[in-house]
């Protein structure tokens, strides 16, 4: 007997999504899938909801060869197109649905490659906790990944029951959020976790982003209303947390909502060049707009108005420097990735010519 809870619409399927299953299905390759949705991803494998159960799934041979970089791969929270093998709880995967969200960054170190973090997600949840953990700079850093995902972002500042001023930690977000909802919870107490569980009524889904230590995992425990996730106690000595997620994994929760938790962030770089850092650096951009001239490079020109902001305290150094800094990163990431893409492209072409040379010539 299949459980009820194990459906597609219990993990967020719509009539949206059942529109563009509908277009795709016709496909002669696809006619004997049924969708699922990732909740986990392992070594190469994937565990999958559907209709007909719970499946650990394995990608097809023709979906491998097609695919060229990470985003192309299955991620948790993904809509698969999935065929059951015969007289198995295991399927293959043939294809990915269009996301409505993909949040990622660049892996920690020198290596230039995408990490997709979390996709079709409605709301980001940006955790950080009341502690010393508190970045202002980090979090300006999520708020534009978080733009540029297309989920909304939601600040959520946890361990209110250790904090004697949370009040202090909400103004200084409110500095950089610019009208981002910012929700102060314990997940001890329970003291604002109602509030984040109504944000995900009607199947939507969030993802939690946050560094180690910051009680993502005890979040994840209180929202879904039991323990899901192991924790561990942070260093009395630093605030410094421990990783306890390793990995992705997407849960739903009592009152219908879906909720993705990841492990803990130590380095967060950007990975896309978008619009979205005019939108989190509001303040910024507003400022440069005063300047006399359009291509002002705001660093000695004539009528600046960001060098007037600067100097009368309207716009601190210190959001200014991070401004600068993520403008730089961004450029440098555009540059590697364009690099890439005609590295590629030769590559390409340059097997083709290989395969040419290969094949015999007819003889006339």
């Amino acid at each position: 007997m299949i459980n009820t809870l194990k459906t597609i619409k219990n993990y967020g399927w719509n009539e949206s999504l059942e529109t563009k299953w509908q277009d795709q299905s016709s496909n002669e390759k696809l006619q004997a899938c049924v969708i699922g949705r990732v909740l986990l991803e392992h070594k190469h494998m994937y565990r999958v909801v559907t209709d007909e159960g719970e499946w650990l799934a394995s990608l097809s041979g023709s979906f491998k060869h097609q695919a060229n970089e990470r985003r192309d791969y299955p991620a948790v929270g993904d809509w698969v197109a999935v065929e059951k093998m015969p007289g198995e709880e295991k399927g293959i995967i043939r294809n990915i649905l269009p996301r409505t969200s993909i949040f990622s960054r660049k892996v920690a170190g020198g290596t230039t490659v995408e990490q997709i973090v979390a996709v079709n997600v409605d709301i980001v949840f940006l955790v950080m906790s009341l502690n010393m953990d508190f970045n202002l700079r980090r979090l300006e850093r999520y708020l534009v990944a978080a733009w540029d995902s297309g989920a909304n972002p939601v600040i959520v500042l946890t361990k209110k029951d250790v904090c004697d001023d949370p009040h202090s930690y909400v103004d200084q977000a409110e500095t950089v959020a610019f009208g981002v909802p910012i929700h102060v919870v314990s997940s001890v107490t329970g003291e604002g976790i109602d509030e984040l569980q109504d944000l995900l009524k009607d199947g939507k889904t969030a993802a939690l982003l946050g560094s180690s230590g910051v009680g993502k995992s005890s979040l994840t425990n209180a929202l879904c209303g039991e323990n899901v996730m192991a924790v561990q106690d942070i260093r009395e000595d630093d605030d410094k947390g421990r990783h306890t997620t390793t990995h992705r994994e997407l849960f739903r929760m009592p009152g219908g909502g879906l909720l993705i938790d990841t492990p803990g962030m130590r380095e967060f770089q950007m990975w896309d060049n978008s619009e979205s850092l005019d939108t989190g650096f509001k303040d910024v951009e507003q400022f440069a707009r005063t300047c006399r001239f359009s291509d002002c490079q705001h660093n000695g020109q004539p009528g600046c108005g960001v060098q007037e902001a600067l100097n009368n305290g309207s716009l601190t150094h210190e959001r200014y420097a991070s401004y600068e800094k993520l403008k730089r990163e961004l450029a440098y990431m555009e540059r590697k990735a364009d690099a890439a893409a005609q590295k590629a492209e030769r590559g390409k072409w340059k097997q083709i010519t290989k395969d040419m040379r290969k094949r015999p010539t007819k003889k006339r």
